[in-house]
């Protein structure tokens, strides 16, 4: 994961109603909901939720199947996974080399 994609995910999460829908979808598990269904439990226009679903599958949040007339949507746990651990990289190391750096430099 790169900064640029995780600042993107994020960001799409950052939108009160793409984060309802991901929670949504997340509750439904594995079998996603069908447009239309996710339409019904949030109320959002059909309109606005495309645009909404749109922004989360750009950044790769959400992935959708069409399956005869209907489109399945279905959280992409593993981009939110990749997410999670770029912030948890670097997780308690403390900042040892910046101060060594820092007073290597005063020093020099």
């Amino acid at each position: 994961m790169n900064r640029g994609l995780a600042a993107r995910c994020l960001a799409e999460l950052g939108n009160p109603t793409r984060l309802d829908i991901y929670r949504l979808l997340v509750r439904a598990g594995p079998a996603g909901l069908n447009v239309g269904e996710i339409q019904t439990r949030l109320g959002v226009p059909a309109s606005t939720l495309a645009f909404h679903l749109r922004g989360l599958i750009n950044v790769g949040l959400l992935a959708q199947e069409k399956v005869g007339r209907e489109v399945i949507c279905r959280v992409k746990h593993r981009q939110l996974t990749s997410v999670i651990d770029f912030l948890l990289v670097e997780c308690c190391k403390g900042f040892e080399e910046e101060r060594s750096a820092a007073t290597t430099r005063r020093a020099g």
